[in-house]
């Protein structure tokens, strides 16, 4: 629940400073109890993604769109090319291999 609010604010679905579901909205969204959510939403809190104003809900910061851009760079990103140099190894691909594999996946992704 927290991946998907952050990407819908990287996907421009939430801007800064704009309210967020509830607890109780996201509940009845993906059928989980209103705890769950709040879990969710806290450790978005905690991340700095969203912040609280009394009474009225969660809002998205002004820092959110960098802080999960980071996130996601320096440990999602980072973790999967360490798997897929280990597999690589594995595989006895050598590194100028990998770079065109790499760079042939980029252009595909490009002309789509």
């Amino acid at each position: 629940m927290a991946d998907w609010i952050e990407s819908e604010i990287l996907n421009n679905h939430f801007q800064a400073n704009q309210k967020v579901y509830s607890q109780y909205q996201l509940a009845e969204m993906y059928t989980i109890n209103p705890a769950t959510a709040a879990k969710g939403l806290n450790l978005l809190v905690d991340e700095k993604i969203l912040f609280k104003k009394r009474g009225l809900g969660m809002f998205v910061t002004e820092e959110a769109k960098q802080i999960i851009l980071n996130k996601r760079k320096n440990q999602t990103l980072k973790q999967l090319v360490q798997e897929l140099v280990q597999e690589a190894t594995r595989l006895r691909i050598s590194k100028q291999e990998l770079i065109a594999m790499i760079q042939d996946a980029n252009e595909e992704e490009v002309q789509t």
